[in-house]
C-alpha cells in the first residue's frame, strides 16, 4: 500500500517534476515523456478503457482541438492500460490524432497516482482514474484536473495549456 492510500495526501503535485517514463505507443514505437522537455509543453490525459462512451468523447475532444494544441506548443498523449493493438483500433476507428501510450503494467498510472481501487455499482475493482496532468517545458506539472468529467474537459484544458 502507497503511503498516499494511508494517508490519503497526493505525493504528486502542482509544482512537481512529471515522473519521466518510456513507454511503447500505438503503432509500436516507444516514447519517452522527457524527450519534450525544452520543446513542447505537455498534456497527459489518464483514461479507464479503450473504445468505451466517456473515453472516447475525451479523445476526439482532443483531436478535435490538436490544431489549437499545436498553436499552444503542446503536445496530447493519452494513457490507459490497454495494449498497443487495442490503441491502434482504437485510434484508427475514431481518427485520433495523438499518441496512445501503453502501460499494460500500470507502472506510469501508479507514479501518477492514477491507478487504484474504484467502485461501481457496490462492486471494488482496481482501474484508472480519469485524471489529467497540464507538464510545462521544463517538465513541472503545472495543473492537475482530477475525477475528470469529460464534457468540455478538452476546451478547459486546452485553456491552461494557453497560458503557459
Amino acid at each position: 500500500m502507497s503511503k498516499a492510500a494511508k494517508t490519503d495526501e497526493k505525493i504528486i503535485k502542482e509544482g512537481d517534476f512529471a515522473p519521466d517514463f518510456t513507454a511503447p505507443v500505438d503503432g509500436g514505437e516507444e516514447l519517452t515523456l522527457s524527450s519534450f522537455r525544452g520543446k513542447k509543453n505537455v498534456v497527459l490525459y489518464f483514461y479507464p478503457k479503450d473504445d468505451t462512451p466517456g473515453c472516447t468523447i475525451e479523445a476526439k475532444d482532443f483531436t478535435d482541438r490538436q490544431i489549437e494544441f499545436a498553436g499552444a506548443n503542446t503536445v496530447v498523449l493519452g494513457v490507459s492500460k490497454d495494449s498497443v493493438q487495442s490503441h491502434d483500433k482504437f485510434k484508427e476507428k475514431h481518427c485520433l490524432s495523438f499518441p496512445l501510450v501503453s502501460d499494460e503494467s500500470a507502472g506510469i498510472c501508479e507514479a501518477y497516482e492514477t491507478w487504484g481501487e474504484k467502485n461501481m455499482y457496490g462492486k471494488k475493482y482496481m482501474g484508472v482514474f480519469r485524471t489529467t496532468f497540464l507538464i510545462d517545458k521544463k517538465g513541472i506539472i503545472r495543473k492537475i484536473w482530477n475525477n475528470v468529467k469529460v464534457d468540455n474537459h478538452a476546451q478547459q484544458v486546452l485553456e491552461e495549456a494557453q497560458n503557459l
